[in-house]
């Protein structure tokens, strides 16, 4: 249906159905065969973690398994944790090594205190309070149900009671409480689910599911041994496409990210939206009754599509051997995009530590962060790629805007350090071991790049481990999506009304709704243990 709303990407649309339409054909493998013994015909699921590293064990391979969309709500229920996978059991030490930290799904570094629910004293999950730098959705669903209510005349006593259930079904909903509000538009949701103070946050970021909360935590087991996520930190675009590093430019919404929907108001662009009575009641989800496409809410998510990171690794050649081995190393970094260069060493005299490296010291240890700002991208495309590819070709793979850069480079703003300490007990609050940023040092403007050197002065007095990465911040430039839904706040610093970004007719698809923001680079961490 979608190929006739949107015809121009027909092909796009009847490729992804045929793609469903042959997964739903082809059998589920049976379990508890050799993954090379298995038919060609039938379709291999890994249920976890370990039942993926056993099946990467039987093919036998050099392999590395990346966590990606984390903190991404969307598919992410709201009471994951990373807890559940820091286990002998769960976790992989050595596949396990790298994290995607930024992606056209939006940014996982962050952590916050806050949930978007809540486990209680009989195990339930139940809506929490909304907090100055935080709207729960389910706090939304039971606000929008109560004016609803009012509106239609209902008393105050019934319209409470409503407001409560309407809660209770957002959480009881999980990924589509959304569809627990009949008729509900992108704008009643107002800016709930976001991280205001969060650089490009994914729609409905889940806190426990990110890089910072990932390093913090640590896996307590019998016989008093203890487990750590080591992760090194890549960016990729994650877009589904095909198309990889399309964060080079800040251009063509529709065609540099996932946006989708109707070009125009047609009864059949309505029908797939399946509009509803906006009910001045809350309605438990049916998942029978809620087609795929609208069990999540993809109208929303169109505000939060970004055009992807990238990563980058510091390699002896750009062979695909030397390559992997800089990934093994860890010695990688991602950026929000821009080719931004970054290099974050632990030195000492001589020495030199790269990023990703994993060491111990009898003192306090001392860094070097240095990086290059992006260089800045012409319109277009560079003859060659038009010589080698042809016009056609060019239009088909980048829109017809190229990686095109310029002479003259993106200024530094500033380098920021985030310290993280990872818990000695289970009881240890998590945010109080993330110091973010714990330094940041202003640059110059210098278009030749920014440096600088710090030491840590308290390590050594505190007998535990230490975790430092950098962050390399760009001035300020226009982002697709920065903004994502685009909050009106009054006074008090409330969001009172939103503009949504539409991947249909309701936004032109020539906006890209731009707004500005930092680009910025991601060094993977330094782990320092105190030596004994």
């Amino acid at each position: 249906m979608m190929s006739l709303v949107d015809f121009e990407n027909r092909q796009f649309y009847l490729g992804i159905q045929g793609y469903y339409d042959e997964i739903a054909d082809t059998p589920v493998c049976e379990k508890g065969v050799h993954t090379r013994e298995l038919p060609t015909q039938c379709l291999e699921i890994a249920e976890d973690p370990r039942e993926l590293f056993t099946k990467l064990d039987q093919w036998g391979y050099d392999s590395i398994v990346i966590p990606h969309g984390n903190s991404w709500g969307m598919n992410t229920p709201a009471s994951t944790t990373f807890d559940k996978q820091l286990n002998s059991e769960q976790h992989d030490a050595d596949r396990q090594i790298l994290f995607e930290i930024y992606s056209g799904h939006g940014n996982a570094e962050e952590y916050r205190k806050w949930r978007a629910s809540v486990k209680g004293g009989d195990g339930g999950l139940f809506c929490p309070q909304p907090s100055d730098d935080y709207l729960p959705c389910c706090h939304r669903a039971g606000e929008i149900i109560r004016e609803r209510c009012e509106q239609a005349g209902e008393g105050a006593a019934v319209c409470q009671s409503r407001e409560f259930e309407a809660r209770q079904n957002f959480v009881d909903a999980g990924n589509s409480g959304h569809a627990t509000v009949p008729g509900q538009q992108v704008v009643d949701w107002l800016n709930c689910g976001t991280c205001p103070d969060c650089f490009n946050e994914p729609m409905d970021h889940r806190p426990a599911a990110t890089a910072q909360y990932a390093l913090a935590i640590t896996g307590f087991e019998e016989g008093g041994k203890s487990l750590n996520f080591r992760f090194g930190f890549i960016g990729a675009s994650d877009n589904h496409r095909g198309q990889s590093g399309t964060g080079y430019k800040e251009v063509k919404r529709k065609f540099m990210t996932e946006t989708f929907g109707p070009t125009s108001a047609s009864a059949i662009g309505n029908l797939i939206r399946e509009r509803q009575d906006p009910l001045p009641y809350s309605e438990p989800l049916s998942a029978d009754g809620v087609s795929l496409m609208n069990a999540r809410n993809m109208e929303r998510q169109n505000s939060f599509w970004l055009t992807g990171g990238l990563v980058a690794t510091h390699s002896s050649g750009r062979d695909r051997v030397s390559i992997w081995n800089g990934l093994k190393r860890k010695e990688v970094y991602a950026t929000s995009g821009d080719r931004i260069l970054l290099w974050f060493d632990m030195i000492n005299g001589e020495q030199r530590v790269p990023m990703g490296s994993e060491v111990s010291s009898a003192i306090n240890p001392s860094f070097k962060v240095s990086a290059v700002g992006a260089f800045k991208q012409k319109p277009g495309c560079p003859q060659h790629a038009i010589d080698g590819l042809g016009a056609q070709r060019v239009q088909s793979l980048c829109g017809g805007e190229c990686y095109n850069p310029g002479n003259e480079r993106y200024r530094l703003d500033r380098i920021e350090i985030v310290r993280i300490r990872s818990q000695l007990t289970a009881d240890e609050d998590v945010g109080e071991l993330i110091e973010d940023p714990w330094r940041s040092f202003s640059c110059d403007g210098d278009p030749s790049g920014c440096s600088v050197e710090f030491s840590d002065d308290e390590f050594t007095g505190t007998g535990r481990e230490a975790i430092y990465y950098a962050r390399a911040i760009q001035e300020t430039t226009a982002m697709i999506n920065a903004d994502n839904v685009r909050c009106e706040y009054d006074e008090n610093g409330l969001c009172i009304k939103v503009e949504p970004c539409y991947g249909d007719y309701r936004t032109d698809s020539d906006d890209d709704c731009l707004a500005p923001e930092q680009q910025r680079a991601w060094s993977s961490p330094i782990f320092v243990t105190p030596q004994e």
